[in-house]
């Protein structure tokens, strides 16, 4: 896995400054520590950081052709690269590496833009053609690979792996778009493609973008979620399909010229993941797992059985629940804020990971496919009742029940009517968002300042549901809100966590269950064979039932989390205070301050329970004293670093 960044100037002639291009670079180190390159000519400039996974020796970048009017600087795995660079070879193309990066540079002569359609894998890249004047930037289907582009108020284009290669730039304009505050404090990070700063945005999953000299940025997609057309077969073809599916999608992904191995969580996904690379493996795979002082947090004994069950060889380390070290280093690590606190532990099992292989596989994607989470479950039993019941109807009566019903968040869901009632009184995409909010649509009124309200002018998170419900291919409800979860959750949550944790230990993590051809399968199939009653990832459970224990398959759902709530009644409890109420957030103008104190000290006396909301604030507020460059400069106000969103 590598890190690319570029500069494109529209000038013709117009001198790079190469100097700053390698400190874009550099800041990428950890993305790609084994070489650096750069390309440098007028008006364009590309550089590269390389973590070295198959053929060793050479596949040096940036990359070109033949005569060197094209260069490409890439990040990622195309796993069907052998069989185009054959059709490629017959077609009178020249190699001289064996990596998957020149089959990019061939594909992008013969085919153009819609060389993407070939690709098989997970990508970020950017070519520039010197005949035709054209920078082309590509992202690949699901968003498992990040790329972010910046356009400079003279038309100069910025782009990187990461925010902080872009945020290098001098004259990158770091005004916070402030929707992108709304959408935050709704998701917990901020949905593509806005970033937290106006001037940079994140390229979509399955989208690219052409630039050419004298034209304005274009942006197209050439691949969308197919969930139209369901196949209601015989259970028994489907459980086959699907091992066979997942098997295939595996075994591409076990070549490397590196140490290679998986993340075992004890979960389904990451355990069916394990067992089928045991099926394609002629040697004991390397498995990682993190523990848990406290057993409620703890999953490694399924782990354990799984490791057992296949012999791997395997490695587990145990975090005291109280492993808060990390906070501080979070905000440089995700550039922009980002509140799920999951994203320690998956640090941590990243670390392990590195210290035995280069490469891991994971289980990512099980839940977004096959409807694995309990929301899920929950919003399709609320769909019942507002199927039945006219929105004129549910609106006045829940939406009353849901005010006077005392809050409960302590409790199991089951008796959090206050909840339900609030859900029930809100249309599908509302009631959507509701559930897998981390901060309330009421709670976001209260804590955000009137005059910061008024800026929004109307603005809600859920506009971002509201845009990809649109144009989604769902026919049914279920199906609709895994499209929103695939466009939204998996590529701004998990898949961003799952990138920088990794690339922060320049490890490479494959994710098999994303692999394309299995996604358009999967989204094909009948939504019974997802969500069955009470049971959520239905066929999947029944497919992997010949592999996994039983215990594990159908044991309750336990989420990757830490004890955040109990962290800031206790060892957190002065460090949450003197951030959430410093002059950082007070001089942003963003929040009402009397709502942060009361929240924090509702939670830290055990009248409410605000954890999520706290972490969310006390994420953005790192993020400020991190990347939004501390303090403001002589005469400037946090305030003028905000405007109201384009």
């Amino acid at each position: 896995m590598c890190g690319i960044v570029g500069i494109l100037d529209p000038r013709r002639g117009a001198a790079i400054d190469e100097a700053l291009l390698r400190r874009m670079n550099d800041s990428q180190f950890h993305r790609g520590p084994d070489e650096s390159g750069v390309h440098v000519e007028p008006g364009v400039g590309l550089g590269h950081r390389r973590l070295s996974i198959i053929d060793l020796s050479s596949g040096q970048q940036p990359l070109y052709n033949e005569d060197r009017s094209v260069v490409v600087s890439y990040n990622g795995e195309i796993y069907n690269f052998k069989e185009l660079a054959a059709t490629l070879v017959e077609k009178g193309h020249v190699f001289k590496t064996n990596c998957d990066t020149e089959v990019v540079v061939h594909a992008w002569e013969e085919w153009g833009d819609e060389c993407v359609n070939r690709f098989r894998g997970m990508f970020s890249f950017a070519i520039w053609d010197r005949n035709r004047e054209t920078l082309f930037l590509a992202r690949d289907r699901l968003g498992i690979k990040p790329l972010y582009y910046a356009q400079l108020p003279d038309g100069e284009l910025l782009f990187a792996s990461e925010l902080k290669g872009v945020l290098v730039h001098p004259r990158m304009p770091r005004v916070i778009d402030e929707a992108a505050i709304e959408e935050y404090f709704a998701f917990g990070y901020v949905p593509e493609p806005r970033t937290i700063f106006q001037h940079a945005r994140k390229l979509p999953p399955g989208h690219v973008l052409l630039a050419r000299r004298g034209q304005p940025i274009a942006i197209k997609q050439y691949w969308d979620v197919p969930l139209a057309g369901t196949r209601d077969l015989p259970p028994d073809e489907v459980q086959e399909e699907l091992v066979a599916q997942l098997k295939e999608a595996v075994n591409i992904r076990m070549i490397a010229d590196v140490p290679l191995g998986a993340f075992l969580s004890g979960g389904v996904d990451s355990s069916a993941v394990v067992a089928m690379m045991a099926q394609c493996s002629s040697s004991a795979v390397k498995t990682c797992s993190i523990g848990f002082g406290e057993r409620g947090y703890d999953e490694s004994e399924y782990a354990d059985m799984v490791a057992k069950r296949y012999a791997t060889e395997h490695s587990t380390r145990v975090v005291e629940v109280n492993d808060f070290q990390l906070l501080d280093k979070l905000a440089t690590v995700y550039d922009e804020p980002y509140a799920d606190s999951s994203a320690i532990p998956t640090y941590r099992v990243c670390e392990l990971a590195r210290e035995k292989v280069t490469v891991a596989l994971s289980g990512d994607g099980g839940d977004e496919l096959f409807a694995g989470y309990r929301r899920h479950r929950w919003h399709m039993n609320e769909e019942l009742i507002r199927s039945r019941i006219p929105y004129s109807l549910r609106k006045p009566l829940f939406g009353t029940l849901g005010y006077i019903y005392p809050k409960a968040d302590w409790a199991p869901r089951l008796f959090r009517a206050k909840t339900t009632f609030q859900a029930l009184a809100k249309d599908p995409l509302e009631a959507y968002l509701h559930s897998v909010s981390v901060v309330s649509e009421s709670i976001r009124r209260q804590l955000f300042s009137m005059d910061f309200q008024r800026r929004l002018d109307g603005y809600r998170a859920t506009d971002v549901f509201r845009r990809h419900a649109a144009t989604a291919p769902a026919e049914d409800a279920l199906s609709l809100i895994q499209y929103l979860d695939i466009k939204t959750y998996l590529p701004g949550d998990i898949l961003t966590k799952v990138d920088r944790a990794s690339m922060a230990h320049s490890l490479e993590v494959r994710v098999p269950i994303l692999d394309h051809k299995l996604v358009e399968w999967a989204t094909g199939i009948a939504p019974s064979y997802k969500l069955r009653k009470r049971q959520g990832k239905y066929i999947l459970k029944k497919a992997m039932e010949e592999y996994l224990p039983h215990d594990l398959l159908y044991r309750p759902k336990m989420g990757f989390g830490v004890p955040v709530s109990e962290w800031f009644r206790g060892p957190l409890k002065s460090k949450v205070r003197t951030a959430l109420l410093s002059s950082n957030l007070h001089d942003l103008q963003v929040f009402d301050m009397r709502t942060v104190e009361r929240l924090v000290d509702e939670h830290q006396s055990s009248v409410g329970e605000h954890s999520a909301t706290l972490w969310s604030l006390l994420m953005f507020e790192a993020f400020v004293s991190d990347t939004l460059m501390g303090k403001p400069a002589p005469g400037e106000s946090y305030p003028a670093r905000l405007a109201a969103s384009s």
